[in-house]
Order: structure tokens, then sequence, then C-alpha cells
């Protein structure tokens, strides 16, 4: 048989056919069409800090980051991160070999596993995994290998056992996300050290996600670089877009070893090459805010939880309360439902309100089936006005 009568070839590759249009397109096109309440794609509704904006206005004026900056990132914002980690971590890095300036973490992520992935090799992921892993996996030709976070007693747990049993002869990293997208686990010191550990013994590389580092509102945030051995192992993620609510600026980083750094560099100089000129310069002032700004921001989103999980549950849903990020999972079953697909695409007919079914963060489909994802970085008035909505679910 001919190429010609097998029928014409797909023009999207094989590693990313199970990609189309992501779910947040989706449902927020939903959202515009229905006027509803969009509380599905997790971007804050008001701006970060006036003074972080005019610093950004400042450079801009005064010419800096107009043109191509240095491909690392320029060097005030690689010194600001590096003072970041040393300053509420005690991790020391080098800021001109050991820290890297990324289009948004999403970048730093694809880069890392580009870099240091090779075809064929496993991946360990924590399933509900953000969707950019899976495809970023694919890309870099890996296979992804997730160990699922399941609700126990109001919260996502993870199975160590489960975790020790993933790694195979095969694997070649760990990608770690704590604080977790979506079910808002952060993961305790005594999991990561075990963590660490298993790293260690299997020697195998770390890749961590910390883009709500700043955004733990029960608990505490500790780095897996901290813990022994894991430094010279682990590329670290943070980004500006959660921390201080620009997230259309697209500034991220990474840290790590100078040979990590280097190898992960040769990945990234490929994808942007550079990016973010002038916001660079901002972010580079907004990591040395006082401490009562990341304070500040943490009880505005702890209050925003709480308005809304209680929401919730009035309205009929299971809830688990998330002690991280700005996102609260929900069990639809309580409401007679079962597929969180359908229940999303209804529910802004139902009540102009969108949400995210968790089921398009799993590999195991069936796993995810009931649970919904709403997102609570929005003005209190937004909230309480979709809590209202909500309510009308339960009769």
């Amino acid at each position: 048989m001919t190429r010609r009568e097998e029928g014409p070839r797909p023009l999207l590759n094989r590693r990313l056919a199970e990609f189309g249009t992501t779910i947040f397109a989706e449902m927020s096109a939903l959202a515009a069409r229905t006027e509803s309440i969009n509380l599905g794609q997790g971007f804050p509704d008001t701006d970060g800090p006036a003074e972080i904006m005019e610093a950004a206005v400042r450079a801009l004026r005064d010419g800096r980051g107009n043109q191509y900056p240095p491909g690392p990132g320029v060097p005030e914002l690689r010194t600001a991160i590096a003072d970041h980690q040393a300053l509420r971590y005690t991790l020391s890095y080098d800021p001109d070999t050991e820290v890297l300036v990324t289009a948004g973490a999403t970048e730093a992520i694809a880069a890392s596993l580009l870099a240091l992935v090779e075809p064929g090799d496993e991946v360990v992921a924590l399933e509900p995994y953000y969707d950019s892993y899976a495809a970023c996996i694919a890309m870099a030709g890996g296979a992804r290998v997730p160990v699922t976070l399941r609700p126990h007693e109001g919260a996502y747990r993870l199975d160590l056992d489960e975790l020790r049993d993933a790694v195979t002869d095969r694997t070649r990293l760990i990608l770690l996300n704590t604080p977790h997208n979506p079910t808002g686990t952060v993961l305790a010191r005594e999991e990561l050290a075990a963590i660490a550990e298993l790293a260690v013994e299997r020697d195998l590389l770390v890749v961590t996600d910390e883009v709500y580092e700043h955004l733990v509102l029960d608990g505490e945030h500790v780095p897996i670089a901290t813990f022994p051995g894991m430094r010279e192992r682990t590329v670290t993620i943070s980004s500006a877009g959660k921390t201080f609510s620009f997230t259309g600026w697209k500034v991220g980083w990474l840290t790590g070893s100078a040979e990590l750094v280097a190898a992960v560099r040769s990945a990234k100089q490929f994808l942007t090459y550079v990016s973010s000129g002038p916001f660079q310069y901002a972010i580079a002032e907004a990591l040395r805010l006082p401490q009562t700004y990341f304070d500040g921001l943490r009880e505005d989103l702890r209050s925003k939880r709480d308005l809304l999980s209680s929401g919730l549950a009035a309205a009929g849903f299971e809830v688990y309360r998330p002690a991280g990020t700005y996102f609260v999972t929900t069990d639809i079953r309580p409401l007679g439902e079962s597929d969180g697909f359908a229940f999303c695409r209804s529910l802004p007919e139902r009540c102009q309100v969108v949400a995210i079914p968790n089921a398009v963060f799993y590999d195991h489909r069936e796993e995810g089936a009931p649970f919904v994802r709403f997102a609570f970085c929005k003005r209190e008035s937004v909230l309480q006005e979709a809590v209202s909505r909500l309510k009308t679910l339960a009769g």
C-alpha cells in the first residue's frame, strides 16, 4: 500500500499527538461565551505591587532590557535570586554560574527535561500534575511514570512505598512539585527527606517545581535541595508570576550546581534564548520586598481559600482544603455527579461559574474523574458572587 493509499500523514508528531488544545483554553473560551466567573485558570484578577510596576516602567524608560538581555539573565536579577535562596533557605548559589533566568517556570521545566532526559528514560512525576509536565516529558522522548496522590482524611497524600516501587533501573529523574498543583498538598519535611534519600540511593536527578513557595497557607515550604546529597543533583525552579501577581511577565528561574545549570542552559538557549528584559529588573526589586509583603499575600489568600472552601461545602461539594497554592480541589459525587468533564462543561450554563476537571492532570483518567478544581486568586467580591451562584447546586 502506498503512502497515498494509507491516507495523509498527521501533521502533529506522535510524541505530541495526545496533546491538543489545553483544557484551560477551552474553559476560558467557555467562560467568555457564557459571561461566567472564571475560577478555572489560575491567574489573579488584580495586578501586583504598584512599586514593582513602576520599576518595570522605569527600566523601559531608562533603556534597560529593551534589547537582548544577557543569556543567563540580567546580573541584578540573578544576584537577587541567589540572595533570596540564601536568605530564606540557607542555600548558596553563585549568581554567575548557578542561576538561570527563563521565560516563566514552564520554560524552565521544558529546558530541564530536554537537557537532562534521553529518549526512553523514565521520569517519575506526582499525579495529578500540571499539564505541561506530560508534554515536556514527551518532547524529551522520556517515559512518564505517574505516582498518584490520593485523598485521605480531607487532604491529598503521597504513598512513599508507591514512589519507591515506581523507580526502576531506567529512571532518570523525579519531577517534583511542592506546593502541589492542583491538589494544594505541601510535602512535609519527613516526606521530602524520604524522597531525598531515595534519590541519593538510586543516583537520580530531581527537578522540583516550587513556583508556589510563597503561597504556603498551612505548614512550611522546605526545598528538597536543602537535604543531604541533594544540592548537586537538584534543579530548583520558581517564578515571579504566582508570588507577585504578574503572570503575564513570564519571568522564571532555576538554580542548581554549575554543571546542571550549564546543561539546562544548553537547551534553553535554543528555546527563547532571552525574554522579559525590562521585567527582569523589576522582579529583582520584587524579590527584595519586605517580609510584610509576603506575609500579607499569604493572609489574603488564606482568607480567600476559607471563603471559597466554605462556599463550596455549603453548595454540596466535598472539599479538600489546600495547604498551599491558590487552588481548591473538590469531589462532585456528593452532588450526584461523577464525570468531571461533563460537570465542568455544564456548570457555566447552570450557574455561570467555570472550573477545571482534574482528570486532565492524570494519566489514569479514572482516578481523577470525580474531582474538580477551583481557583481562589480572585477579588473577594468575585469569590462571594461565585459562592452565591454555586449555592444553587444544593437545590
